[in-house]
């Protein structure tokens, strides 16, 4: 197999090193810290070993920038918390769903959630995301406390679907439909949104 030319300068940071967060994230999301090296990366992303280290410098700052989750992605969920309150629960789900089916949010989600209960800085960053991210941008309830509750347990909701379908792939919620699944989850979310938690 013939060698992959050197790179020139136009493809050296920006397109390097998206190439190995890409393999990154993949890598990560399948086999989590443990059953991922800097080898197996280096072949998904066609560079040798030493340009991960190059780049990155280790494994640790690998992870680290491949379970950033998108700006676009944040700013969704800041928006779609923005969604009349009727309408929220439905608008949820179907957030979730679209971010995990899409090619670069569903790796980073699928490898945080994968690495989180092996590796302390992914856990924080999980709860960051989680904490700031999904329940930090909510307007819910009568006050803080009614908030955080409405919000978190809308957030559990959320993280146990895709645990359910994504990660586990546990049927038969791997093979709902979407529209299925909103409509047999967005009326519980909904409950939490505006219903009697008493």
């Amino acid at each position: 197999m013939p060698k992959r030319p050197p790179p020139g300068p136009r493809d050296e940071r920006g397109v390097l090193s998206a190439r190995i967060l890409t393999a990154a994230r993949g890598e990560f999301a399948h086999h989590g810290w443990a059953g991922t090296t800097i080898r197996a990366i280096a072949r998904g992303a066609d560079v040798d070993p030493a340009l991960v280290y190059h780049y990155f410098g280790s494994k640790e700052a690998l992870l680290d920038a491949a379970t950033e989750p998108p700006q676009r992605w944040l700013d969704s969920v800041a928006a779609t918390w923005s969604t009349p309150q009727d309408e929220l629960g439905a608008a949820l789900v179907r957030l979730t769903l679209g971010a995990w089916a899409d090619e670069e949010i569903g790796p980073v989600l699928r490898a945080v959630l994968l690495t989180a209960a092996h590796d302390e800085s992914t856990r924080g960053k999980l709860r960051r995301i989680v904490e700031a991210g999904l329940m930090g941008v909510s307007q819910l309830g009568v006050d803080e406390r009614d908030r955080l509750v409405r919000s978190g347990l809308i957030s559990s909701q959320i993280m146990g679907l895709a645990m359910m379908r994504y990660v586990w792939a546990i049927e038969p919620i791997a093979s709902m439909s979407d529209d299925d699944l909103v409509a047999a989850v967005a009326p519980n979310l909904q409950h939490y949104v505006d219903g009697d938690l008493g």
